[in-house]
């Protein structure tokens, strides 16, 4: 193979894991807004999986080459080229975002951060060391490990001055790090389905399919058991309804560029994204007691420190 031809190959989903991250940030502001209009977390989540769920089933009914995907997963299943339980992804996503709705207003958003990214990481490396993933089996070296410890690291520098002096409950901090946990092996197995399938759009459609079912039912559990009410469509602005667009291109990439490039490269290079985004959003369309700071700053640029460090284990393998 041509290396130069490899690289520029590795380097093309490697750009679009960056950029998709940066998405996410932008992601999150439109389901925080939906999220505060609404007073209800799971509610929000909902209609953010239902936009995406929506728009996928109308590509669903457009593209042949879609819907021919979605044929191929049962007969890979049947064949034994990936289990049953490997198309249910879009659980671990919708868990995710439930747990996302419920302790972000305990712990907020920057211990949320740090909890979520140390869980993917972490995991990144065993997913990726069992050979969970599409790319098969990679050894944990030391530069995997120092790569996922720094982009912990860098995470922590870059919400620190958003940290909550306070006491903060424990529980929601072990929960959004199974959450994290769990990311990782979404990835995972969103990459082989979206291998067998030929379409990360199939793998996407799966996703949201799955994921809005878990949502929709803790959302009748909140209202039958907690009282909780519903809000309704227009209590928030229109553009905060559409998240889930964002998630389509989120997991349509992950299912994509996973089999490329390992779970591990995946996240790291995802919360690099993350973090730029986040800062763009501070200048462009800044919150209150939001900042561009120093430390923002040096966290972003640490976190493509890791993303070098990880490539350079990759480059001697």
């Amino acid at each position: 193979m041509n290396v130069s031809g490899s690289k520029v190959h590795v380097a093309i989903p490697m750009a679009a894991c960056v950029l998709v991250g940066a998405l996410t940030a932008i992601q999150s502001r439109m389901n925080g807004e939906l999220s505060i209009k609404m007073h209800n977390g799971i509610e929000a989540a909902v209609y953010s999986f239902g936009s995406g769920l929506v728009l996928l089933v109308l590509i669903v009914l457009i593209s042949r080459k879609v819907r021919g995907g979605l044929v191929a997963v049962p007969v890979a299943i049947r064949s034994g080229k990936i289990k049953w339980w490997q198309i249910l992804g879009g659980t671990l996503g919708g868990f995710f975002v439930a747990v996302q709705s419920s302790a972000v207003p305990l712990i907020g958003v920057a211990v949320f951060t740090i909890a979520i990214v140390a869980g993917q990481s972490t995991n990144s490396l065993v997913v990726d060391r069992i050979g969970l993933g599409p790319a098969g089996k990679q050894a944990i070296t030391w530069q995997r490990v120092a790569g996922a410890i720094i982009a912990i690291v860098a995470v922590s520098i870059a919400v620190a001055p958003r940290l909550s002096s306070g006491s903060i409950p424990i529980l929601p901090v072990v929960f959004a790090f199974i959450a994290g946990l769990l990311i990782a092996v979404q990835g995972a197995i969103n990459g082989r389905v979206s291998m067998v399938s030929g379409q990360p759009l199939s793998a996407a459609f799966l996703n949201f399919f799955f994921g809005s079912i878990v949502l929709g039912i803790t959302l009748g559990v909140s209202i039958g058991f907690m009282n909780k009410d519903l809000s309704g469509i227009g209590v928030a602005p229109w553009w905060a309804y559409f998240g889930g667009i964002i998630g389509i291109i989120f997991i349509s990439i992950a299912a994509w560029s996973v089999p490329i490039i390992g779970v591990l490269m995946f996240a790291l290079l995802s919360i690099s994204g993350q973090l730029v985004g986040s800062m763009a959003l501070d200048f462009v369309a800044p919150t209150p007691g939001s900042e561009i700071t120093l430390s923002l700053i040096f966290g972003v640029s640490l976190a493509f420190v890791a993303v070098g460090v990880t490539t350079f284990n990759r480059s001697s393998r």
